[in-house]
């Protein structure tokens, strides 16, 4: 369904309380998220309490007493210069019960969630509450993760600002790997079951010459591993840069363990690669000089560059016409560069991920030069 605003309103401005929640890891784009849903109700709808809810899900779950926010237009004026979430955020399960009871006791009439995959899952359990319980709560999603893997939305906040900044790294390992002889520069970037951000920063720095994402499988020994690859580029050019995605982390040194949002941990790829590179050039008794970079702090916490500013403010726009028209289990996305409604329960259903046919993939090859295939066993 298309976004914008609509000619007749459900929710009457003069009752209407709104509640704004972040949910997951940090993302630049947050706080203008948030400025720009404020402004919007405030200033454009007369809604005239707008309530911050602190911590993610836990700020609607009583026992951990977070008292929420009044957000006005004067007090988020100028947070979309920070990084963050002046709302702070937090990862895990929360009773969907007591959540729901607790957009009640306030008389809230429209929750906006921003974040990922958990976050929409968990927004999804709530509008299904409200739903069994015949309550006039609408419940708005806006998409946020740097990996942008949400299905059926072109791109999320937050993921153009993330391998923007990722080129400046990029670039650092190349002036790193050209300084020494058989230099070898290594970044690890997001992408926890996508590599968008990984092959985008690739095309866009044009130093990369090995981009590993979690969707191409890869084999590290062998006469057509990994390893033996970088060997032969060093030894030709004497220097390479690999970007890989933390995702890749699944396949070589994945942990029996899992998160509190139910996420399996995984090992660090980025080390793992740093020592097992190291140890196949000593055993082929060939010196090297590797630099490892992870910025991924660094990226999270920044603020948006001017076009994902704009893109967040156009995002907070629909949600709030969304929600005021009483739209409900539903999130705020673009397609082909027109804003959408999309049912959540979809929009959950499938990741996105690259597909290795698509052109997008052949562009990165090209951009690199990296094989096609490293893999030992027959492609089939």
């Amino acid at each position: 369904q298309k976004a914008g605003p609509r000619e007749k309103i459900f929710h009457d401005p003069a009752w209407t309380k709104a509640a704004i929640v972040t949910c997951g890891g940090l993302c630049p784009g947050l706080n203008d998220v948030i400025k720009g849903l404020v402004k919007i109700l405030a200033l454009d709808y007369g809604v005239g309490t707008i309530y911050g809810i602190r911590y993610g899900y836990q700020g609607l779950s009583p026992k951990y007493r977070h008292e929420p926010l009044l957000l006005t237009p004067e007090m988020v004026d100028g947070i979309h210069e920070l990084g963050g979430t002046i709302l702070g955020s937090s990862r895990g399960h929360q009773g969907v019960s007591e959540m729901v009871e607790t957009l009640i006791r306030h008389d809230i009439n429209i929750l906006f969630c921003i974040g990922g995959d958990g976050t929409l899952r968990g927004a999804q359990e709530i509008y299904d509450e409200i739903t069994k319980r015949g309550l006039a709560i609408s419940v708005i999603g806006i998409p946020k993760t740097i990996d942008n893997d949400i299905g059926f939305i072109e791109k999320t906040f937050g993921f153009e600002t993330a391998f923007t900044h990722a080129v400046d790294s990029i670039r650092t390992a190349h002036v790193e790997a050209r300084g020494y002889q058989n230099g070898v520069g290594l970044v690890k970037l997001m992408g926890r079951q996508s590599g968008y951000i990984t092959a985008n920063a690739s095309i866009a720095s044009q130093d990369v010459n090995f981009c590993l994402i979690p969707e191409i499988p890869i084999d590290l020994e062998g006469e057509n591993g990994f390893y033996k690859h970088l060997l032969d580029r060093v030894q030709r050019k004497n220097h390479a840069v690999i970007v890989v995605a933390e995702g890749l982390g699944d396949r070589f040194c994945a942990m029996d363990e899992k998160d509190v949002s139910g996420n399996r941990k995984s090992g660090d790829i980025g080390v793992f690669l740093r020592e097992g590179i190291a140890k196949y050039f000593k055993e082929r008794k060939v010196p090297v000089s590797l630099k490892y970079i992870d910025p991924s702090y660094i990226i999270r916490s920044s603020c948006a560059i001017p076009s994902d500013s704009i893109f967040c403010n156009q995002l907070a726009q629909n949600a709030v016409h969304a929600g005021m028209a009483g739209k409900t289990g539903m999130l705020v996305g673009i397609w082909n560069n027109c804003f959408t409604h999309v049912p959540i329960d979809i929009a959950i259903r499938n990741r996105k991920f690259i597909d290795p046919e698509s052109m997008f993939w052949l562009n990165v090859l090209e951009s690199t030069g990296q094989p096609r295939w490293m893999q030992n066993a027959p492609r089939v």
